[in-house]
């Protein structure tokens, strides 16, 4: 039976459970990623966009198309980011938003854009894989 991830917004309007393997585990320091998330590094997993579903009383996301192939999830309500869905179809979450992020699937296990992170971030105790 498939493993359950469930999370969702800081006011719990927006809520998900996503069903399998959690995919791509990764962090990432791009600047769409960092205005995003305010943060200098996200995290995040990747389901197909089937395998997620949007279980709270607010529905789905609110989405703002941030790319030709993708689009920023928040809350509505409270603003909270909650990842990016993409027209592959997957839906990426913010590691921040399960509601049990620290299990071990869920470690990112490389890092995108390293070279952006901030010269102050400890990037170096990341993962050793990244792509530029």
């Amino acid at each position: 039976m498939p493993k359950t991830y469930q999370g969702g917004c800081l006011c719990g309007n927006v809520r998900f459970a996503a069903k399998g393997p959690a995919g791509n585990p990764h962090t990432c320091a791009c600047k769409m990623c960092q205005r995003h998330s305010g943060a200098p590094i996200t995290a995040w997993v990747e389901f197909p966009a089937s395998c997620v579903a949007w279980t709270g009383p607010g529905g789905a996301p609110r989405l703002w198309r941030s790319s030709e192939i993708s689009s920023r999830a928040f809350c509505p309500d409270c603003g909270s980011s909650l990842g990016a869905v993409d027209d592959a179809p997957v839906v990426a979450l913010l590691l921040g938003c399960f509601d049990q992020a620290g299990r071990a699937e869920l470690a990112p296990q490389s890092q995108s854009f390293r070279a952006r992170a901030p010269k102050w971030v400890h990037v170096d105790q990341a993962p050793k894989s990244q792509t530029a």
